[in-house]
């Protein structure tokens, strides 16, 4: 598997100019509406669907019908799981891999949801310290924790005999830009190409600053697909051009030029939320938007 450091950006790549097999964005919607999130999906200004989310998403009610039906649209056979990877690992990256995979990680051999983010971003002494008080404040997670044998780890961390890596606690569900709220552990993968070569959609967790360059790396290794994934942008910065006239870039502007998915399969996640407030199901309005 090649080493990602060693590729260099290349011209973007030309899809089909449709969602697969005919599917719209309003489907994606009835995948992703965990939790108590109002989700409300909106085709340019034009708003075509709502869907209010039930406290029991995690019952499994409806939940394995929808991920069929979601199955069924993208061409998936029995055995080959429907594979969804977060590219990026902040807040609102983490969040949203954690609501799928606690709605929807029961159903292990039809879905497989994945998060990446780079390795080797070591946790300072004092992060460390407050993870440890988070964790000791929060008797479900010390006794997930002693069970996975992994409580051992933050108590030398804590002492300073360790050192911890973001990946690292991710995997056990802390993401380092949200230590006070904790989340499902995560499949954690650090190498991109692994990430996302196969994925069947890919969740944009990265800011505005960093999805183009990522996003031309990540377009080396679609080279080989027929039909392009579909991706969810949670980004909501826009950065600015000045040639051949100065506009604004959007983050769904800049994945589509990077790699040559075209904008019909490019979501994008708005509304005034934060991401701690979704996970805590506290009232929140978010909207998956698509291209008209």
């Amino acid at each position: 598997m090649a080493n990602s450091t060693q590729l260099h950006p290349s011209m973007p790549l030309c899809f089909p100019p449709s969602l697969p097999l005919s599917i719209t964005p309003a489907e994606i919607l009835k995948l992703f509406s965990p939790g108590s999130i109002l989700l409300i999906f909106c085709c340019g200004k034009k708003m075509v669907g709502s869907i209010k989310a039930a406290n029991h998403h995690n019952n499994g009610y409806g939940l394995e019908e929808k991920l069929d039906e979601l199955r069924t649209l993208l061409g998936k056979a029995d055995g080959d799981p429907l594979r969804i990877v977060g590219v990026g690992a902040g807040a609102w990256g983490s969040v949203f891999a954690a609501l799928l995979q606690d709605s929807y990680g029961q159903f292990r051999e039809k879905v497989q949801i994945r998060i990446w983010r780079r390795p080797g971003r070591a946790v300072d002494r004092v992060t460390a310290e407050h993870l440890f008080e988070v964790i000791n404040s929060r008797e479900d997670v010390l006794r997930r924790l002693i069970r996975r044998c992994a409580y051992l780890k933050y108590v030398e961390a804590r002492l300073g005999d360790r050192t911890l890596f973001a990946d690292e606690i991710l995997k056990d569900g802390f993401c380092l830009n949200m230590i006070e709220t904790p989340l499902c552990p995560l499949k954690v993968v650090t190498n991109l190409q692994e990430a996302v070569w196969d994925a069947d959609i890919v969740v944009n967790g990265l800011p505005s600053t960093e999805t183009g360059e990522v996003f031309e790396e990540i377009s080396h290794y679609w080279k080989e697909r027929v039909t392009a994934p579909i991706v969810i942008s949670l980004a909501k910065g826009i950065e600015a051009a000045l040639k051949p006239v100065p506009r604004i870039i959007t983050p769904t502007q800049m994945i589509n030029r990077a790699t040559g998915v075209p904008m019909e399969n490019i979501l994008y996640l708005g509304g005034p939320n934060i991401a701690s407030e979704i996970h805590n199901k506290e009232y929140a309005n978010a909207r998956i938007c698509g291209a008209d």
